[in-house]
């Protein structure tokens, strides 16, 4: 039977990576002895949290990446094979979350609405479309992880166009999980919930207070809680899983 032990020696590659949920999938794949390549806009924090992580025993590299450009994802994806030899998988954690909400979609701001679909849904395409030619030649065990976001499933008010890119997200994973099943590789969408990191500081208390008082467990959600279901997809117990969005929330929303 497979195990967790499969992602020894394996190569990924984690979009925002120098902070919080992408910083923590970093960490565990990590751990469990894959090669990771760090990418991210915070270019010094990227790198800084690399050599932390490095100064571990891990094995780590970072590289800058905007998601915004076409040319930056590509330069990325080539720095990103040079070190790592070939790609196992790629989990797409990258998004702008922090400032983006707050009014109704009467008063939203169209070039502020432009820039969220353009980073957190094109940026998610372009980056994949520049893993699967390298994801083709895993032996039928490439990976695609997409984090998008349980607001997508409840509708969470005054936050329309994160919550539109999230659902966009779900969406574009099942199309790609047909497109890509024939290589054998495996495309699926972790959606957690609120969690405790920098990208939510900005959220009301309020907000917070629901989504606790929600959950089937009443409790705050860490980083460490959704790191086990992002490292499964990428494992080979998840070899026959693909097109699925896995809500991880406490049971907040259930799918």
């Amino acid at each position: 039977m497979a195990n967790l032990a499969t992602l020894q020696d394996k190569k990924f590659i984690v979009t925002g990576a120098a902070r919080g949920l992408g910083l923590a999938f970093t960490q565990a794949i990590a751990e469990l002895g894959a090669h990771v390549v760090m990418a991210d806009i915070l270019s010094t924090l990227v790198a800084e949290e690399a050599q932390k992580l490095k100064a571990q025993g891990l094995k780590v590299d970072a590289f800058t990446v905007d998601l915004a450009s076409g040319d930056s994802i590509e330069q990325c994806m080539a720095d990103a094979i040079a070190v790592l030899g070939g790609l196992d998988g790629l989990v797409n954690c990258a998004a702008l979350a922090t400032g983006v909400g707050g009014k109704g979609l009467s008063d939203y701001d169209p070039d502020l609405w432009d820039r969220v679909m353009q980073i957190n849904v094109k940026g998610t395409w372009l980056m994949s479309k520049a893993a699967v030619p390298h994801l083709k030649s895993t032996s039928n065990s490439g990976r695609i992880v997409n984090i998008a976001s349980d607001t997508a499933l409840w509708g969470a008010p005054n936050l329309m166009a994160y919550v539109a890119s999230k659902g966009a997200i779900i969406a574009m994973t099942r199309s790609m999980s047909r497109e890509l099943g024939e290589f054998g590789i495996c495309v699926n969408t972790v959606s957690p919930g609120l969690t405790l990191v920098e990208a939510t500081e900005y959220v009301p208390q309020h907000r917070h207070d629901l989504y606790v008082n929600g959950r089937s467990i009443n409790r705050p959600q860490m980083p460490d809680d959704v790191t086990g279901t992002v490292v499964y997809l990428l494992s080979d117990l998840s070899s026959f899983v693909t097109g699925q969005n896995i809500p991880v929330n406490g049971g907040f929303i259930f799918n």
